[in-house]
């Protein structure tokens, strides 16, 4: 019964609309945030495809090549960096760790019989640390003097060339990626007076390495046997980033007179695009919501004020603050929960909309339920920061 004559006392002054307005922004504020967070995690999942136009967790660069290049031994290392110019870009911010590739330095001969015609060409190999590689074949691992095929792994781009260029103008059979693991394949290594035949196979096809690459093991070995000099300092190096897009990386090349691959540099504007975007747009989700925890802390404030006298006089009948204040935090938890419900369904029904657009690009989408438990979170501590300026205003109220 007294329970009933606290609530009859204090409901008369509690401001509907007020309520209202802060309901309103917090579940605008809320819902911006949380449907920011879902598109965001839909659309990066684009990251973890190599093939993807947005990926660009590395970055593969080379010095520009000006004039005759190295046709004079002057300009032999123009083109060739040294241990202070890697040390350098390993400083950088941007960049994670740097990986240098190797170069065969003896001469490669790689020849290849299958459906009675034979093909023959002068090859170049390379190696890079396995951390940069985007591909694990099976059987990667080379250990010298083991006897097993060498494993090779090649651009696709060098496979769709073949299928599509060479293989259709000679007359060859068009091969698939699983069949030509199978062809066999002879490399002539030679150099420093020696030659020698080993056995390769294709083991895999890399869409982030444009080259021919052999195991670090291999390479050591072949270039230990075979080369006639020791080997020169990298040309070309490849960058774990830590985030694409970033600007500073452009700039860095283009002071430095370095060029990255293809066009991965200009791809990684997307990505970081998308994530300044979201950034934004979370920030504005967030600020709506800061202001609508002030638009209650002001109804508080205000319904606390009209009810002043009325404090008072529970004070003087023994009830305690929290017994006047528990009336109020059930309002506000009501509300936040209603709120977190409808900001639920807009995520719901938002990502339902864009992820077959997103399906059409080959974009699959991410579960919802992680953004959902993050703004189960954000609405818990929402509440709790309510709940406990309402606390404190209710004891300042019996105080005065």
């Amino acid at each position: 019964m007294s329970k009933n004559i606290v609530w009859r006392l204090l409901r008369h002054n509690i401001s509907a609309g007020q309520l209202a307005g802060y309901a309103l922004a917090n579940l605008v504020g809320l819902a911006i945030v949380l449907t920011a967070i879902q598109f965001y995690r839909d659309v990066t999942t684009v990251w973890e495809d190599e093939d993807s136009f947005i990926s660009n967790d590395y970055l593969i660069i080379s010095k520009k090549v000006t004039g005759l290049g190295s046709f004079f031994p002057a300009d032999d290392n123009a083109t060739r960096f040294t241990a202070a110019e890697i040390k350098d870009i390993a400083s950088q911010p941007w960049a994670k760790k740097v990986g240098e590739f190797t170069s065969a330095a003896f001469n490669v001969y790689a020849k290849v019989d299958f459906g009675g015609n034979a093909l023959q060409s002068a090859l170049f190999l390379e190696s890079i640390p396995d951390d940069y590689f985007d591909v694990s074949p099976e059987g990667w691992n080379y250990k010298v003097g083991s006897g097993a095929p060498v494993p090779i792994i090649i651009s696709k781009d060098y496979l769709t060339l073949y299928n599509f260029g060479f293989a259709t103008s000679r007359g060859m059979p068009q091969i698939s990626e699983e069949m030509i693991g199978m062809i066999p394949l002879r490399l002539s290594l030679s150099g420093n007076g020696r030659q020698e035949w080993v056995t390769a196979r294709i083991a895999g096809f890399s869409s982030r390495l444009n080259t021919i690459a052999v195991p670090e093991e291999f390479m050591e070995w072949a270039n230990s046997e075979f080369a006639e000099k020791p080997v020169d300092d990298p040309s070309r190096l490849i960058i774990m980033l830590n985030g694409a897009g970033d600007p500073a990386v452009k700039s860095y090349l283009e002071e430095h007179g370095y060029e990255s691959a293809g066009d991965k540099a200009d791809n990684g504007k997307a990505a970081y695009f998308l994530s300044v975007v979201t950034t934004v747009v979370i920030a504005v989700g967030a600020i709506i919501s800061i202001l609508a925890f002030f638009i209650l802390i002001l109804s508080i404030y205000l319904l606390l004020q009209k009810n002043r006298e009325k404090l008072h006089d529970l004070m003087q009948l023994g009830y305690s603050p929290a017994q006047v204040s528990r009336y109020y935090k059930l309002i506000v938890a009501a509300i936040n929960l209603l709120v977190y419900l409808l900001a639920a369904v807009v995520v719901i029904v938002a990502s339902g909309w864009w992820r077959d657009t997103l399906s059409a690009l080959g974009i699959e989408g991410t579960s919802v339920w992680l953004t959902l438990l993050t703004g189960l979170c954000v609405i818990a501590v929402i509440t709790l920061l309510n709940l406990l300026v309402i606390s404190r205003k209710v004891r300042g109220a019996f105080r005065n």
